[in-house]
């Protein structure tokens, strides 16, 4: 049974800085493209990062340059450094596996909050 648990979430200022942790369960994390995201109060939920089991990463045009995903596959880990840090950026982030070890399955945390206001 997978679990994915989000931490690192708090309220910060404008400019400010934040590192999102999700921690993984199981034995195919290895084998697992990862995800983050994130939903405000009232809106869609929208893709942030994503990065494959080998590394490569794709961003949301909105945090290209000040947002990067990363992962360490021995310590069954995922995370998101969030840098200049913009008000719009407050919600509610997700980990996410889209298709765990390839089974064919989806998992999804529960969510950290993230509040950037002066």
């Amino acid at each position: 049974q997978v679990q994915l648990v989000e931490s690192g979430g708090g309220l910060v200022q404008p400019g400010g800085s934040l590192r999102l942790s999700c921690a993984a369960s199981g034995n195919r994390f290895k084998y697992s493209t990862m995800g983050w995201h994130r939903q405000a109060p009232g809106e869609q939920r929208e893709l942030v990062a994503t990065i494959t089991n080998d590394g490569n990463t794709n961003y949301a045009d909105s945090v290209k340059g000040r947002f990067t995903i990363s992962r360490d596959n021995a310590k069954n880990m995922m995370y998101l450094q969030m840098n200049s840090l913009k008000p719009e950026d407050t919600a509610v982030y997700y980990c996410n596996a889209p298709n765990w070890g390839l089974l064919g399955v989806e998992y999804w945390g529960k969510g950290t909050l993230v509040t950037v206001s002066s």
